[in-house]
Formats: structure tokens, C-alpha cells, sequence
């Protein structure tokens, strides 16, 4: 059976040298969680990549109208 433990009972002095260790090997892991990257713009799938360039509204316009011309096309051969 385990011990119960009340919440307002204090921690032990093992309990409190062991967490401070954990919290001194953690910080030595890793000292500045600022460094990691972020996984978007440090990602190495991002690497020999370009940014979107301006003409990026003309394939939305061509695409636009391309699926509008295919729901003519469905609505049309339906008479």
C-alpha cells in the first residue's frame, strides 16, 4: 500500500535536494529556451526555398475562374 500524503506536509530534505538537481540538469540542458528554433522559419525543409512572389493573386485569379468555368460546365450539361 502506498503512503498517503497530506498536500500541507513540507518536503523532505532528499525530496529537496533531488528537485534541485533535476532543476540544475535541466537548466544545463538546456540554458535559453529562446535558442530553439521554432520549427517554421529554422526548419531545414525551409532551406533553397523562396518567398511567394507578387504575381501569387494571378494563379488565385486563374484558379478562381478555372473552378467557376468547371461548375458552369457541371450546372450546363445538367439541362
Amino acid at each position: 500500500m502506498g503512503i498517503i500524503v497530506k498536500q500541507t506536509e513540507n518536503r523532505s530534505e532528499l525530496q529537496k535536494r533531488i528537485a534541485k538537481e533535476l532543476s540544475d540538469k535541466a537548466k544545463k540542458k538546456n540554458p535559453n529556451p529562446a535558442d530553439l528554433p521554432d520549427g517554421v522559419e529554422d526548419a531545414a525543409y525551409t532551406k533553397d526555398t523562396k518567398q511567394t512572389t507578387s504575381l501569387a493573386w494571378v494563379w488565385i485569379l486563374i484558379t478562381i475562374v478555372g473552378v467557376g468555368a468547371l461548375v458552369w460546365f457541371v450546372v450546363a450539361s445538367g439541362n
